[in-house]
């Protein structure tokens, strides 16, 4: 909307409408027709400055609707300026609200603030921001009520550092709604991983160690029975570790490092981890490894398989399971995880007649978990 628009829509009458409206619907209507139009419309310094001195006489009005007009209209605009946006923010419930929920001009600074030295409910609709930096996290983290810290921690658009976290347990780590709002995050620091295993229990910890990173020899002690039902996969612990070397090294150091597992990822399309396993089982550098496992001709995969020390009665199924992670990569599904690990899955079991029990029972379970997140993802 151009300034000339504005001018048209907006006349001399809506102004008197707002300062002397017969009642506070009909002023608070025209409250929020100004807004749009300051909002819409393209200002020059001078017509800011002008509009400015409008919303300031809006923000001091007695009438609690005009001010909510205020708040619902400019919520989202960065034409309200941020020392209105402040003043809405302390007000009532009813007008603050809006703004601070979605206000843009309110900075890291402001929204700490109002976590300091606000009641619940303000707390709660900063942490229900669309987005929220790991200042305003550590403020909540630091000083907000319990619902509060578990909606942000539930919010995934809320940046938490580890020391963010780390003050979470500290405050709350006998909350299980809060530790388990933790646990379903899609990331979190190996650190706090490591600290939220001796809190949780059940299926919440069951998700949190077959779905986050953990120390290396911590993961290792879960694989094999250390702490209640937990089944943790290896496989799949491997492919979240940062450091996929220091991970099987320390597999091998616990003499964990076996065909079976290095098939089973291969299976499952954990490739990096098969190369990092055959690197370190033969004494070799990753890279090296890499350039024989993928290399086009006949000799080099068997040379890093006889380097690796493994089984010969395997070295056609090795080579089976790379020709055809090879072929669904040229396919194009490698962009798709979960379509690639389907397919990985269906055409090496086709292939392998003779697989124990365990390993067929493990891929088959692989398989089933893969067309259940198909059919999630296909029914959203």
């Amino acid at each position: 909307m151009s300034v000339v628009t504005m001018r048209a829509n907006l006349t001399d009458s809506d102004i008197r409408t707002l300062v002397k409206g017969p009642d506070e619907e009909t002023r608070a209507h025209a409250a929020h027709k100004i807004c749009r139009c300051i909002d819409e419309a393209e200002l020059s310094a001078d017509e800011r400055a002008h509009a400015e001195g409008i919303l300031g006489i809006m923000a001091d009005d007695a009438a609690i609707l005009v001010r909510r007009a205020l708040a619902v209209a400019l919520k989202n605009s960065s034409k309200l300026p941020r020392d209105l946006a402040n003043k809405l923010a302390q007000d009532i419930e009813s007008v603050a609200l809006p703004v601070i929920l979605n206000s843009p001009m309110l900075t890291d600074a402001d929204l700490v603030e109002i976590v300091r030295a606000s009641p619940p409910q303000k707390q709660l609709a900063v942490a229900s921001r669309e987005r929220l930096s790991v200042t305003v996290t550590g403020a909540i983290a630091a000083y907000a009520d319990a619902p509060v810290v578990e909606r942000a921690v539930a919010n995934e658009n809320a940046e938490f550092d580890e020391g963010g976290f780390g003050v979470v347990i500290d405050r709350f780590s006998g909350v299980s709604s809060i530790t388990a709002a933790m646990v379903r995050r899609d990331e979190l620091p190996v650190v706090i991983t490591e600290k939220l295993i001796s809190l949780v229990t059940g299926e919440v910890f069951d998700h949190l160690v077959n779905n986050h990173e953990l120390p290396p020899q911590l993961a290792i002690d879960l694989a094999v029975g250390a702490r209640e039902r937990a089944t943790l996969d290896v496989v799949e612990q491997a492919g979240r570790q940062r450091d996929v070397g220091r991970f099987v090294q320390q597999l091998n150091l616990n003499g964990r490092l076996t065909p079976a597992l290095l098939m089973r990822g291969l299976c499952v399309g954990q490739m990096d981890f098969v190369e990092h396993a055959m690197a370190e089982l033969a004494g070799m550098s990753h890279q090296r490894m890499w350039l024989l496992v993928h290399d086009s001709g006949p000799l080099g995969l068997k040379a890093a398989f006889d380097r690796a020390g493994l089984p010969p009665r395997l070295f056609p199924s090795f080579r089976a399971a790379i020709d055809v992670y090879h072929s669904i990569e040229r396919d194009g599904a490698a962009m798709d995880r979960i379509v690639f690990r389907q397919r990985m899955l269906e055409r090496t079991l086709t292939l392998f007649q003779s697989i124990p029990k365990d390993d067929l029972d493990y891929l088959l379970e692989k398989l089933d978990a893969t067309h259940m997140r198909t059919a999630n993802a296909a029914a959203m």
